[in-house]
């Protein structure tokens, strides 16, 4: 079986480094960035790369994302159903908290751009995605999903308990599990935990 980890934002592949060594199978960690670098990087253009990485698969898929890595997992288990064998979503929200991006975003502009250099974007390219991602709204979708969901959020990630909480019940036999020390960055902060979670939630 295929897993595929789809990072966050300000993270890259190497942020899934702890929790792959203790999965089974093959195990793929796409930088989801890359397609996008040197151009103009919204959230349409990332889903779009993402879905052509996955359509070269050939082969179901297990996805595990974390924040917009799970909201990318989302979108592609809702559109491409049939592709899709098990779905992990990781401190994801499934409407976007405009008010919270927007004050991100304020923070963003006053930090230098060398902060932004770890994800091999600029500052511009971070602010330009997550305007582009204020109008994402799955709640009338959650439904549809159709395959085995595990819902993740780390026991201390606070911001988003409540979404986690939200997906486990829109999304029909959705399992929630907390993970134990865990803030936002669960696949950093508890990487053989989420691991574990993973690995029976698979089985």
């Amino acid at each position: 079986m295929t897993t595929v980890l789809l990072h966050g934002l300000g993270q890259g592949p190497e942020s899934w480094d702890g929790t792959a060594k203790k999965l089974n199978g093959e195990v793929l960690r796409p930088d989801l960035f890359a397609p996008v670098r040197g151009g103009t990087v919204t959230w349409k253009g990332i889903y779009r790369a993402f879905a052509g990485y996955c359509a070269e698969l050939d082969r179901p898929l297990r996805l595990c994302g974390l924040s917009l890595g799970g909201v990318l997992a989302l979108q592609y288990a809702l559109e491409h159903p049939e592709r899709v064998e098990a779905l992990a979503l990781a401190g994801t929200q499934y409407v976007m908290p405009k008010g919270l991006l927007r004050f991100q975003n304020a923070v963003f502009r006053l930090m230098p751009q060398r902060a932004f250099q770890k994800m091999g974007l600029s500052k511009r390219d971070v602010i330009g995605l997550t305007r582009s991602m204020l109008d994402l709204d799955f709640r009338e979708d959650l439904g549809k999903v159709s395959c085995p969901v595990l819902v993740l959020c780390g026991e201390r990630d606070k911001a988003n308990r409540k979404a986690a909480r939200g997906l486990q019940a829109g999304i029909p036999g959705a399992e929630l599990a907390w993970i134990p020390g865990a803030g936002h960055e669960a696949n950093l902060d508890a990487p053989e935990a989420l691991a574990e979670a993973l690995r029976d939630f698979f089985r």
